[in-house]
């Protein structure tokens, strides 16, 4: 009997667990998820035989080190802040690991240390990173194998709603961890364009948003996502004169988005008292506090109409009410997660989609060709979610595989090399996670 420990039971759990346990008795698993919710974990795993539910302070270094002793391989779902502590707990214990999430510098500088140990820490094994980059590689080094000689590489992927439960001004409803919604693109964007580097700060990201065409469902809006030029190296396309990697949105997302990093709505760095200011008092304070103008509305500051779109949608999330917001004290970055969580929620029968797009322009026998590759999946519920099922899967698929000994790579690793994208992606395809393909 293999063990497998699972760490975070939350929203991208769920299609995990359950790939985990159909293959448990075929396979000879049993597993262990770890979350501090038991009763978020027990309506995960039900009562199955293949799996024990744990109850765990992340911060309680003896019991964590203690399961992660006691198993073959650990998987982390945790937010990224906390895979470090896991990942010096498998270190020590010579386990290895499997997460979704970005390589960060704090498991970087344990590089050397992960392969002399023999072990495989393999990160960015989820959505976005993860089928991005299997995805992505299977394409370029098809390409590369013919002939071609690429020179433009762009990707887009998003987590969205289904046109079937759009019924939002915002065009959005929240799939996945909401403060990772809060804070995305606060570090900016860099990029690659038509041989130039590109850098654009977060009051720039939303601004700055284009539109390109998705087959079956027109025009999304799109921006650069975190440091692209990263991956220039890991995909060896370091001489390309565009590379980018971006985040899809419905473009009404990007509009009111953009409205609430002018509002100062998603700053992070200094908390205030909340208990008895409302939430109309709250978004006024922080129009005041950059104009030093009591008497400027929401609507002035942002120059908008009062019947705006824009306006429609601050209301829509609660910005305009007098409720009080009563959550102690809190970051107007905390207040938002608040508000997002609740107003921008998934009702039960909610479906969301995932979409993903390449966009590769290369050149083979002198012809210059334009390649797109995408992948649409829909969720089925607010439970089990594309989302839930594109970051899940792929980890569950690799579990498998380095399980049943069929991986001899070790080291710090993010999936881009054929002996894990070409299975991984087989498999995704029972799923109906797969790529169309058209050509210009």
């Amino acid at each position: 009997m293999k063990n497998i420990l699972l760490f975070g039971a939350g929203k991208s759990a769920t299609s995990l667990i359950d790939y985990l346990l159909t293959n448990a008795p075929r396979q000879k698993w049993h597993i262990t998820v770890a979350d501090h919710d038991l009763a978020l974990i027990k309506s995960k795993t039900g009562k199955s035989y293949y799996a024990t539910p744990v109850a765990l302070d992340i911060k309680d270094n003896a019991a964590r080190l203690q399961l992660v002793r006691d198993t073959d391989l650990v998987i982390s779902l945790l937010p990224a802040q906390l895979h470090i502590l896991v990942a010096k707990d498998c270190l020590e214990a010579k386990k290895n690991l499997l997460t979704a999430s970005y390589i960060d510098p704090e498991v970087r500088k344990l590089q050397a240390d992960i392969e002399n140990a023999g072990l495989l820490f393999m990160y960015e094994m989820g959505l976005d990173p993860g089928i991005d980059h299997m995805s992505a590689m299977k394409l370029i080094h098809s390409i590369e194998k013919k002939g071609g000689q690429i020179f433009s590489f762009k990707s887009y992927c998003g987590g969205l709603i289904s046109p079937d439960s759009n019924d939002n001004p915002w065009q959005y409803k929240v799939s996945w961890n909401a403060r990772n919604i809060v804070l995305a693109g606060g570090s900016g964007a860099t990029y690659k364009e038509k041989g130039k580097v590109k850098e654009l700060t977060y009051e720039q990201l939303f601004d700055h948003t284009k539109t390109i065409q998705v087959p079956g469902l027109g025009k999304l809006a799109f921006y650069p996502n975190r440091d692209s030029l990263g991956y220039m190296e890991a995909y060896k396309l370091e001489d390309l004169a565009t590379f980018m990697r971006a985040t899809l949105r419905f473009p009404d997302f990007c509009e009111g988005w953009n409205a609430l990093i002018k509002l100062g709505l998603t700053e992070d760095s200094h908390k205030i008292a909340t208990d008895t200011l409302t939430y109309t008092e709250w978004a006024t304070k922080a129009v005041n506090e950059q104009t030093g103008a009591p008497e400027e509305s929401l609507a002035q500051f942002l120059n908008v109409s009062t019947k705006s779109k824009v306006i429609r949608q601050l209301k829509f999330l609660g910005l305009l009410s007098t409720d009080v917001i009563n959550l102690g004290e809190q970051t107007n970055a905390g207040i938002l997660q608040f508000l997002v969580e609740n107003k921008l929620k998934m009702e039960p029968a909610d479906k969301d989609m995932i979409v993903m797009l390449h966009e590769i322009e290369f050149e083979r026998r002198n012809m210059a060709t334009r390649m797109h590759s995408y992948m649409i999946v829909q969720g089925e519920d607010n439970v089990h979610t594309a989302m839930a099922k594109t970051v899940g899967l792929p980890l569950g698929i690799m579990a498998k595989l380095i399980l049943q000994d069929k991986v001899t790579l070790t080291g710090l690793q993010i999936p881009v090399m054929p002996e894990i994208y070409n299975p991984v992606l087989k498999e995704l395809e029972e799923y109906d996670i797969r790529f169309e393909e058209s050509f210009e």
